[in-house]
């Protein structure tokens, strides 16, 4: 799966603009499954029939799309002026290299030099209005020979091991979840599968909604790269999750809270196939979860994440451990449902 991985974090798919990463995953899992298409906002969903003559409708959701930026427009020295699309530190951002638009043109993130700022602004955060993105033109028509108006960038990042059984790449958040989709499609269930690839979920989970809606699902599994947090500097009691203690559970975010049948649930098939796992302690932020549990009349919905540190940043770091006992645990939810 590690070669995967780095296929689908080495593709870019900032927000709206998920086709590279959704033709990679269409092509990989078309044996597996009965039926694949594309839907009206850009989700991929794939259908897999399950065993059961009365089956279940199991909704497996992971989004395609990656936090990014988009080209807004020029200055006369040839510097482009982008947005940035989802959320990004911009302490993260300052130098960093980016590939834009299709043809990968590089580009580097910049800001006035430090021995150019006055003093207070050294002392000041940096704004996202202060930066450009730097592409080597020397003027404003040069610059439009090379991007054009609504062009995405992506952060330059190459997939590599780092340390012991660990991996670092850009938008782990969240191909993880979509290389652990293709996975499970792998094998056959009793209920029906519906593996929804969403977009647009760093600006709002708009595809799982309209996904949701489509699929009328019984329940669903929103499997997600989440904030890890236990690093230097940072308290214990406010570790979110810890890396190498296996898939995180969810029972609230900013966005749901998961009924406790399906919690206890998750927990009980965990143990009973000592499979890792820690309770997500960390109550903030969201994922499609949010959307997917509103849909119709409402949707049974839970979440397994799996701990990645920095993410909406340029590297990312995960434990392929806890990528491995994910894709266990959710194997064994879906043989669960009849």
């Amino acid at each position: 799966m590690v070669d995967l991985l780095k296929k689908l974090t080495e593709a870019n798919g900032v927000s709206g603009d998920e086709g590279q990463v959704r033709d990679i995953i269409k092509k990989e899992i078309l044996p597996y499954v009965d039926k694949v298409y594309i839907d009206g906002i850009g989700n991929l969903i794939a259908y897999k029939k399950g065993t059961s003559d009365n089956a279940k409708k199991l909704m497996l959701c992971a989004h395609m799309d990656e936090v990014g930026f988009i080209i807004s427009g020029f200055s006369d020295d040839g510097m482009l002026k982008f947005k940035t699309v989802g959320g990004i530190d911009p302490r993260v951002m300052v130098s960093k290299r980016v590939v834009i638009g299709e043809d990968r043109h590089p580009g580097v993130l910049g800001i006035k030099a430090i021995h150019l700022q006055e003093a207070g602004e050294r002392n000041k955060a940096v704004k996202v209005k202060q930066m450009y993105i730097d592409v080597g033109a020397t003027s404003v028509e040069e610059a439009k020979k090379i991007v054009k108006l609504g062009d995405y960038a992506t952060f330059d990042t190459t997939f590599s091991p780092i340390g012991e059984n660990r991996v670092k790449a850009k938008a782990l958040d969240d191909r993880v979840g979509c290389a652990v989709l293709m996975e499970i499609l792998k094998e056959t269930y009793a209920c029906d599968i519906y593996a929804c690839f969403t977009v647009q979920e760093e600006v709002g989970l708009r595809g799982a909604g309209v996904a949701a809606y489509h699929v009328a699902p019984d329940m669903a599994l929103v499997i997600e790269g989440t904030t890890c947090s236990d690093v230097s500097g940072v308290d214990g009691h406010m570790y979110s999750t810890i890396m190498g203690e296996g898939p995180a559970i969810s029972m609230m975010d900013g966005t749901s809270i998961i009924k406790s049948d399906m919690v206890n649930r998750l927990i009980e098939l965990a143990k009973d196939n000592n499979i890792s796992f820690q309770i997500k302690k960390g109550a903030t932020g969201g994922n499609d979860a949010g959307r997917i549990h509103l849909s119709r009349e409402g949707v049974k919905t839970a979440v397994i994440s799996v701990p990645c540190r920095y993410i909406h940043s340029p590297v990312s770091v995960l434990d392929l451990d806890d990528l491995n006992n994910t894709v266990r645990l959710v194997k064994q939810f879906a043989k669960g449902c009849e």
